[in-house]
């Protein structure tokens, strides 16, 4: 693991520390280190009155993996009471705790965690967010990669992707309140923070105090980059000179392969006859791609699913070459396209999965086949396929009112009414009946949730994505374990074994009921601690005798009773 510099020397910079101290550093090359520090202790409290003082500090950094298919070790930004945490693992929790001394009141470390992998001993939300640590890799709060817009639209980022970042963290020691804001350095800064914590840090910080970075070592190889770092007290820290930053190495060797290419191609093609003969062969290369483009092969097994085929030709015409303005969203499985078929002007959406698994397809095939015989009112109908080489596209019914979520979340005027969410309710309970009931045999959804359940024309509710958790399963290498299914709905078992059956699927289904009727996510990061579960906060309020307390207080209390009193009454 490797934290070091981009650029071809190191040197240290300081203002005046004092009234207004100030660090900036780049790191060196292949530096192989857990723990990095600026080497004086700066002062962090008043002493007249033994408070924390407001600070401001801001870097730009990158991390550039060589396999970029796994997660890796993140980093993080400290305040230690030392120059080195000689207590911390070398290889775990970002080299800031050990597993003896978390949570301990005597650490007096507070940190910021970039963090790529998901380490569940210590609550991480995911294998890519931003945590605020105090005495404790356990984050006081979290939140995925990304940064709100000016439109108060999230985006979402990832740390992996070898992109610089910038990040600020800011503390005003008049509120009490730290707030983390990270973006790319070609947008300009987001007004919303990422993470907002009010918290006094006087109890946890000495009056002096070193600042620094670090990170765990590890197998896998990781490139941590520190472009530009900038750190003041009693103020908010200087704009960095973006055109002044020094480049990542990976980009310099990227642009020296690139230029010895062009080179070569140079040199083939100086002469007329040359770069005319170059040009044929390019205008002949492009006509015979595009004729290949819709070339299909149809495997003798495959015979037997014909009528359920698309020609790869018509789904390209339908979401006019997969243009991006045809995109309706990403989920698990892979993009979401809508579309019209040209011969029937049916408006259909695709669904486009990746499947590398040449020795699965016939299998993957077979069960697409049993998904496209399904017919019931509550499930979003699948009307057929398209493979074209490693690729399958999945062609379903197009559902105007879009995803449960947006009504239940994203649109608060137009929020639906109990009468509604109670028949939604019930949809979805019809369609998974008949999915492990009334079918000839039993299909497991394994990811029922408010974002796979889609709203016709009629507000009625139907069930979708049901059996692609089954087929992506197909598709995966036999020697690795792949539980498909959403933090929050997911049943205990299901977390230990990875085995999904028809009591994981009822069990997502509770929680799904929970979150419709109260309008809340099974987990909320952000909410109070003893509201962050929603199926524990809803049984303490049983317990307390106050269950209605918990209800979305957009739709009267009253409604909600008088609906539910016929069919609760017997």
């Amino acid at each position: 693991m490797r934290l070091h510099e981009c650029g071809a020397f190191l040197e240290w910079t300081t203002a005046a520390l004092g009234s207004h101290p100030r660090v900036e550093r780049t790191l060196k090359p292949s530096q192989i280190i857990g723990q990095i520090f600026y080497k004086n202790p700066i002062q962090f409290k008043n002493s007249t009155n033994a408070t924390v003082s407001s600070f401001s500090t801001t870097f730009i950094f990158a991390i550039v993996p060589e396999y970029t298919e796994f997660g890796g070790p993140g980093l993080a930004f400290v305040i230690s009471p030392n120059n080195e945490i000689s207590v911390a693992l070398p290889s775990q929790y970002l080299g800031l705790s050990s597993e003896t001394n978390i949570g301990l009141d005597l650490n007096h470390v507070v940190a910021i965690e970039l963090d790529m992998s998901r380490t569940i001993a210590v609550g991480d939300i995911d294998d890519n967010h931003v945590g605020i640590d105090i005495n404790s890799p356990r984050s006081v709060t979290a939140a995925s990669i990304g940064y709100f817009t000016d439109e108060s639209e999230f985006k979402n980022l990832s740390l992996k992707s070898g992109d610089p970042m910038q990040v600020w963290v800011e503390y005003d020691g008049v509120e009490k309140q730290i707030d983390v804001t990270l973006y790319p350095i070609n947008v300009s800064k987001p007004k919303t923070p990422l993470l907002s914590l009010k918290k006094d840090l006087s109890p946890y910080l000495y009056e002096s105090m070193f600042v620094g970075f670090s990170l765990p070592t590890g197998l896998l190889v990781f490139s941590h980059y520190i472009l530009v770092w900038i750190f003041k007290m009693n103020g908010k820290a200087d704009e960095l000179d973006l055109f002044r930053l020094p480049k990542i190495p990976w980009d310099d060797n990227n642009n020296k392969q690139g230029i010895k290419q062009l080179q070569r191609i140079l040199a083939l093609t100086l002469s007329l006859t040359g770069l005319t003969l170059f040009l044929v062969l390019v205008f002949g290369a492009v006509l015979i791609s595009r004729k290949k483009r819709f070339v299909e092969i149809l495997e003798d097994w495959e015979v037997q699913y014909g009528p359920h085929r698309f020609s790869y030709k018509d789904i390209f015409k339908a979401t006019k070459g997969f243009k991006e303005k045809e995109v309706l969203g990403k989920g698990g499985f892979g993009r979401v396209y809508k579309g019209v078929l040209p011969s029937s002007n049916v408006q259909i959406v695709v669904k486009r999965i990746s499947h590398d698994s040449r020795q699965g397809m016939r299998e993957f095939m077979a069960e697409i086949a049993t998904i496209g015989r399904l017919r019931h009112p509550n499930l979003v109908r699948l009307l057929g396929y398209c493979k074209c080489k490693h690729e399958l596209l999945l062609v379903y019914d197009y559902m105007p009112n879009g995803s449960l979520d947006k009504f239940v979340y994203h649109q608060p005027n137009s929020s639906l009414t109990w009468t509604q969410r109670l028949k939604i309710i019930k949809d979805v309970a019809s369609a998974l009946f008949y999915l492990h009931q009334q079918w000839v045999q039993v299909i497991i959804h394994r990811d029922i949730k408010p974002a796979n359940v889609l709203i016709d024309s009629d507000m009625n509710a139907r069930l979708g994505d049901f059996g692609l958790a089954k087929l992506c399963d197909l598709g995966n290498d036999p020697q690795t374990s792949h539980v498909a299914s959403t933090l929050g709905y997911m049943a205990p078992e299901l977390a230990s074994t990875g085995k999904a059956n028809t009591r994981t699927d009822i069990y997502a289904f509770g929680l799904f009921m929970l979150e419709v009727a109260y309008g809340r996510r099974p987990i909320e990061v952000r909410a109070p601690p003893d509201e962050t579960f929603l199926a524990d906060w809803i049984m303490d309020c049983w317990d307390k005798g106050d269950i209605l307390a918990a209800i979305n207080g957009r739709v009267g209390v009253e409604a909600w009773v008088t609906l539910l009193a016929p069919d609760c009454g017997g």
